[in-house]
This record gives structure tokens, sequence and C-alpha cells, in this order.
């Protein structure tokens, strides 16, 4: 595990009991430790006096190998699948990755007062999220998943995060295979849940967006009983969504839903709208760029309104949220303005922020690294992506990475260069800057998380 994954807040501390009640495992040589335990951790980098090690395995690693290290930094406590030969207290559970669960749904449990929302989605989860956070969290402490902690190992490691001060839980869950949103979202128990979209993301591992589409589905399942499932109204796949929603409760968004807008006016860097709901309509001035974000705020609407916030709420905390990093973030920086995107990609995301590029000043130009997740489709989704993008009305698109030449081939244009590294695209940007100074020019940066293309926007900046 990263170190984005550990948490700066302080948190609620555990007993030996708790820890063993909630895997139903057992002290190794009945060696149970005394006192509080401050924390449940999983990189054993951060492991000091009061935490307890949780031994995970992958593939590729198995974190019992650490715990002699962690047991020399101090930690008493060591959660894994098998006795070691260490002096360490050790808590014996059948499988450490289904305990970090054990650990979440138990900590869920433990807070009855809490109102949660989970959400899911091809698009737009990140920027939801964010506006779900700045919604409720003007009216009481609220837990926002940070980062990308979306998936059978984040989501739990999230819940590990709940105080009892927090009376609402917005919880991102993603899906990398079937069977996934089942477990993280019978872990989280929401009130509130639903679909932003079914799109190509991950069309690789699920072969197809009706995969897609039963994969985000599962959401469904675990919606408390008098709780309200949240359906896209516009989306190609509305009716098969429909079909597994489970509570009588629904509230739709979007275009035909009962959350809409109406008179979008979109600006450079924002948008206006008229915001519609069963509970009356409101203007909006939303401090985001592009219909996609008018739609995510639309989504934000329909989750808050189910849990019962006042809509005179909802439009204070939409106007007053701001975006995550590398989530359409605008930097201004000597005369040229730089937009980066470049959290993540895919081609839905790809196409909504060329429309938002199209929409500012100067020489445009938009930088693309490659989506990955797409398995045997990649190569036509990128050829797809370089015909659509090479319609808008921007003056260049520069493509780096192994697919550049689909996207080149896609778009069929003098106006779009491939690359194979950013080493080259970075000098064709710098001679792109001098063969139009003194015009101004606006950037934008985006591509898949393992393309780094922060770097390359990064390099650039600091050579002007």
């Amino acid at each position: 595990m990263h170190t984005s994954t550990t948490s700066t807040s302080v948190l609620e501390p555990w007993t030996a009991a708790e820890l063993a009640e909630a895997t139903r495992g057992y002290w190794y040589q009945q060696r149970q430790p005394q006192g509080a335990i401050k924390r449940i951790l999983t990189d054993s980098r951060h492991a000091e006096v009061g935490d307890a090690f949780l031994a995970l395995k992958g593939e590729r690693f198995d974190a019992h190998n650490f715990v002699a290290q962690v047991a020399g930094k101090g930690c008493q406590i060591a959660i894994v699948e098998r006795p070691l030969d260490v002096d360490i207290a050790q808590l014996v559970v059948p499988d450490t990755r289904l305990a970090l669960g054990h650990f979440g749904a138990y900590r869920r449990q433990h807070h009855a007062q809490l109102k949660v929302i989970a959400l899911t989605g091809s698009s737009g989860k990140t920027t939801t999220k964010e506006m779900l956070g700045s919604i409720l969290g003007r009216l009481a402490p609220t837990l926002i998943t940070r980062g990308n902690l979306n998936n059978d190992l984040g989501v739990p490691m999230m819940l590990l995060e709940l105080r009892a001060e927090h009376q609402y839980a917005v919880m991102e869950l993603g899906a990398s295979h079937q069977g996934e949103i089942d477990y993280t979202s019978n872990l989280v128990q929401p009130h509130v849940a639903g679909i932003l979209n079914i799109g190509t993301a991950h069309l690789g591992e699920f072969g197809g967006r009706e995969g897609i589409c039963r994969a985000k589905s599962e959401i469904y399942a675990h919606i408390a009983a008098e709780g309200t499932a949240i359906v896209p109204a516009a989306d190609d796949f509305a009716n098969m969504i429909r079909q597994t929603v489970r509570t009588e409760k629904v509230l739709s968004f979007g275009a035909g839903g009962d959350v809409f807008a109406t008179e979008v006016e979109l600006l450079a860097q924002s948008a206006k709208f008229i915001l519609h709901t069963p509970q009356g309509s409101r203007p909006v001035n939303l401090p985001f760029a592009g219909v996609h974000n008018v739609q995510n705020a639309t989504a934000a609407t329909a989750f808050a309104l189910a849990l019962g916030i006042a809509l005179d709420d909802i439009v204070a905390g939409l106007e007053q949220a701001q975006g995550a990093k590398g989530r359409l973030n605008f930097i201004q920086h000597q005369g040229h303005l730089f937009i980066d995107d470049t959290y993540n990609a895919n081609p839905t995301s790809m196409r909504a922020a060329g429309e938002v590029l199209a929409q500012q000043f100067g020489i445009k130009v938009m930088v693309l690294g490659d989506i990955g997740e797409l398995g045997e489709s990649s190569w036509q989704e990128h050829h797809d992506l370089g015909r659509d993008l090479a319609q808008l009305p921007l003056d260049y698109l520069v493509a780096v990475g192994e697919f550049a030449p689909a996207t080149a081939q896609g778009a069929a244009s003098d106006k779009l260069r491939a690359f194979p590294n950013q080493a080259e695209a970075l000098n064709y940007l710098l001679n792109l800057i001098q063969t139009h100074q003194p015009q101004s020019m606006s950037f934008l940066f985006k591509g898949s998380r393992y393309t780094h293309m922060e770097t390359l926007m990064a390099d650039l900046m600091e050579k002007l």
C-alpha cells in the first residue's frame, strides 16, 4: 500500500477483544495484548508503537515478510494468516484481505448515526464526490473517500477512519472485476446509492459495456430497505440499470429525470444553469467547467435530496465546491493557461476535457496520454477518440504513448502529432510556444494515471 492510504486524522482506538471479534480470529499462544490499539495499518514503513500491522498478501508481495521489521519498530501486534517465529502478539485469521473488510464493516456497524452515500460510475465519480463533500461538509462532519481508495482494500481503509462525530459518509466505489462492488457496498451499507453512468472505462476487464453495467449495478443490492436508489435518466443503459433497483424509492437525474438542468451556459472555467428538482428550482453558479460537470451537479443534487438535505443547502454547497487535484484545475503561468486534468482518463472524460478546452482563449493545445484498461478495444477506442477530437475547434492535438499512432490515424489531420515518449513531446510543445509568441496559449493535459502526464506539464511550465 502506498503512503496516500495513511490517514493523518486521529482514529478511534481498538481493543484486542474488538480485533478478535471483528475477524473471528484467535490470538496465537493466547498472547492477547492489553491497552488501546491506535490504528490498523498495512504499510510497514509507517508502523510504530501502538499500531496493529495487517499483513496483506498480493500476487507479487507478502507482507508477512515485514512482520519482524515492524516488531523492531515497536509495533506490538501483527494480524497474520499463519503464525510466525517473531516476538510479537499475533492475531491469526484465515485471510488478511477479508479481515480488512471485517474491520471496515465492524466500524461501519458501530456508527448507527451515520448516513452513507455510495456512488459508482465510469466517469465523474471523484468530482461528484467532492461536490457532495462540499454540500454535506457545510452541515456536519463528513467522511469522504480520499484519492483512489475505492476498491476492496481502499473502501475498508476509509471506513477505519470513521469517528463518533461523523454524521455523513460519501463513499466512492470502483470496479475492476465482477463482485467487487457487491463486496464493498455490503461493507458500507448505504442509505443512498447509485450509478452516474456506464462508459468504457475498464472495458478490458468486463468484455463490454453490458458487463460494466452488471458490475456497477451490484451497488443497488445493499441499500437500506427504506433508502433511495439514484439512477441516470439519460444513460444508454438506463433501462438495464432500473431493472436492478430493489428499493421503492428511486430518484433519477439528467435529461428527463427528477433532477435536471436547463438554460445551461458554459463559461471558460465555470457554468451557469437552472437546477430543477422535486423540491423546486434554483439558479446555480457552478465553479466547474464543462457540460459533464453540470451533469455531475445534478447527480450530486439527487444524492443529497435523498438524504433529506434542503435545496438551498445543496445550491450553497455546489457553489462552494472545489475540484480535486488533477481534475480540470486551471493554472495561469507566464501568460499561458495550463489545465491539469491528469488525475485519470477514459474515452468519455477525454472527450469532455476536449470540449472544455474548446471554450478557452488563444491557441488551444490538447496533450493526451494513453488510456489504460481498454483491453482488446484499445486501438479502436484511441482511433475513435482521435477522430472525435479532430472535429473540435482545437488548434493542436499532441498524443503521447503506445497508442498515439492509433489516435493519429483516427484524427487523420495535420493538427495531431504523435510521439512515443514525453521527451519528444516536450520539445515539440516548446517549439509550438516559440512559434506562436507572443500569443497566449491554453494547454490541457490528460491521460490515464500510469502515464503521469502531470510530469510533462510540470516540465513544460518549468522551461518557460
